[in-house]
This record gives C-alpha cells, sequence and structure tokens, in this order.
C-alpha cells in the first residue's frame, strides 16, 4: 500500500506546476522536497500515519484540480485593485520583490551595506580597528 501512496504522491509532483519565478517559495518545488523527505525509502517507506499520509494527498489534489475554484466560482477574474493576473504574478516574483525591498531601503543603511566588510575576517578587523582607535 507504501508503494500505490508514493506512485500517487509522485504523480502528482509531475502534474504540479514550478513557477521558477518565485524560486525559494514556490509551492511545487516545496511539495517535491516534502514528498522527497517523507519517502526517502521511495516505494519501500513505511507509513506511520496511513490515514493523514491520504488526507494530505486528497487536499493536494483537490488544490491541483481546482476543485475550490470551480466549487465557488468568482462573478469577475480581478480584485478590488483591478489587476489582472498576469500583473500579480509580476509584482509577486522574487526578482520584483527584491527591487521592492531595494527601494525601502533608507540611505543610511545603503551606505551600511555598501561599505560593509564582506567575509567575516575583514568584518573582524574592522571591529579591532574601531575598537583600538584612541577616543578624542
Amino acid at each position: 500500500m507504501a508503494a500505490s501512496r508514493y506512485r500517487r504522491f509522485l504523480k502528482l509532483c509531475e502534474e504540479w506546476p514550478v513557477d521558477e519565478t518565485k524560486r525559494g517559495r514556490d509551492l511545487g518545488a516545496y511539495l517535491r522536497q516534502r514528498v522527497a523527505q517523507a519517502f526517502r525509502e521511495g516505494e519501500n517507506t513505511q507509513v506511520a500515519e496511513p490515514e493523514a499520509c491520504d488526507q494530505m494527498y486528497e487536499s493536494l489534489a483537490r488544490l491541483h484540480s481546482n476543485y475550490y475554484k470551480h466549487k465557488y466560482p468568482r462573478p469577475r477574474d480581478t480584485s478590488f485593485s483591478g489587476l489582472s493576473v498576469e500583473e500579480y504574478k509580476l509584482i509577486l516574483s522574487t526578482d520584483t520583490l527584491e527591487e521592492f525591498k531595494e527601494m525601502n531601503k533608507g540611505m543610511w543603511k545603503k551606505l551600511q551595506e555598501k561599505f560593509a566588510p564582506r567575509n567575516p575576517e575583514e568584518k573582524q578587523k574592522a571591529w579591532a580597528r574601531a575598537l583600538s582607535r584612541p577616543r578624542t
């Protein structure tokens, strides 16, 4: 029975898309990682809680098949902001979010990062220089 669970999860992972614009935050990539952890021994893995495993699979399968999107249809494909799905995808991409973080930093923080030592040895030397300077 564990072999069939493993195969079902593998099939779900194959079908689930990976969004390359969301590096480190993508649900498809996370799902693949968790399945690899849970089934380390592949088909020979013994599932400790088969009911919970089956319930997790069914929940993920419903999400993947857009069950709730079809069950509760929306009258329009827009939100309060009026942006389209493509615009939201662009805004929520990792690169765009990093640009927003950079824009929100103050001038002092940007200067600190620019002149900060890159590796731990340089950081330690900088601290030693600062501490050894005579105070005036």
